[in-house]
């Protein structure tokens, strides 16, 4: 089937266009008020496709929490965080990069969470993504000045903590969410995020959206392609059994998000970042590739 075939490439594509979007309504509006609008959208949008599939609620207080406080970790933080460092100046390949690198800090965090020791493939893929990030940054930093480098390594940081979280998020979600239905639990992640989104907005900005028509389209393209279709589409591979098969072409998100970036905002990535991208896209490679073996043994 067709669609089978393109479903995984499809949704990695769909994936890379979050950071687009960061990117596009970063001119109109301050990233955390838009991230509110968003998700109390998504979240109303979700509780109609709940109950209109009658999908299955979780079963006590503790469930409830867990998909809550993944929200947190998934959507606040990360999303949060990745928003407001494109906002704050970092450009929007190099954010899609540092977020790539999250199969690698999961790899490394494995060992302590499962007692799984990494491969030699693995350390090697770990080594050259951090490697590559760095090849990446730090010609950007060593033009500027020494105020300017610290001015300029708070949203790099930010980025950082926000693809931690994820890693985080994600592992969590595998541990506690593992056989909850994803429509309620998505509705009650965006819960979570928009609990925690709310109170950092309203402390760190003025909460004064200024519509036009390119945020909307943002907003709804934000909405109904990435919170909305995405999890359709994540619903449809989990289906039909490809879900490993999306997660082996992660490594494709740094490039992808880069040929966007220069397509829509004109973004010409420099040699350093092409080289490190290059170099962090063969160390997630390896290293994800050695995980999608150990998953179909």
């Amino acid at each position: 089937m067709l669609l089978d075939r393109l479903a995984p490439a499809l949704f990695v594509l769909l994936w890379s266009t979050g950071w687009i979007a960061a990117g596009y309504v970063a001119p109109y509006a301050q990233p955390l008020e838009f991230l509110v609008v968003r998700y109390a959208a998504a979240a109303v949008m979700l509780l109609v496709i709940c109950f209109a599939f009658r999908a299955a609620w979780p079963k006590t207080p503790e469930q409830w929490g867990h998909a809550i406080f993944s929200g947190v970790l998934l959507h606040g933080i990360y999303l949060g965080g990745v928003w407001w460092a494109i906002a704050e100046g970092v450009p929007t390949a190099l954010s899609g990069l540092i977020a790539a690198l999250q199969p690698l800090m999961t790899a490394m965090i494995a060992p302590y969470v499962v007692g799984e020791r990494l491969s030699g493939r693995q350390w090697i893929g770990i080594v050259l993504g951090f490697s590559g990030l760095l090849i990446a940054i730090v010609p950007r930093l060593l033009v500027l000045e020494w105020q300017q480098i610290s001015t300029a390594m708070v949203p790099l940081l930010v980025n950082v903590g926000a693809m931690v979280a994820v890693t985080g998020g994600t592992i969590y979600q595998k541990r506690y969410l593992q056989a909850a239905d994803l429509r309620t639990t998505a509705m009650l992640q965006y819960i979570g995020a928009l609990a925690f989104t709310l109170p950092m907005a309203w402390l760190l900005e003025d909460l004064q959206i200024k519509w036009n028509f390119e945020l909307t389209l943002a907003l709804i393209w934000s909405v109904f392609g990435l919170s909305i279709g995405a999890i359709a589409l994540l619903l449809y591979l989990i289906r039909r059994g490809q879900v490993s098969r999306a997660a082996s072409l992660i490594y494709l998100v740094p490039p992808t998000v880069a040929v966007q970036a220069w397509l829509l905002f004109g973004d010409r990535p420099t040699p350093s970042m092409i080289i490190g991208t290059s170099i962090v896209v063969l160390g997630v490679y390896l290293a994800s590739q050695s995980l999608m073996a150990k998953v179909k043994r």
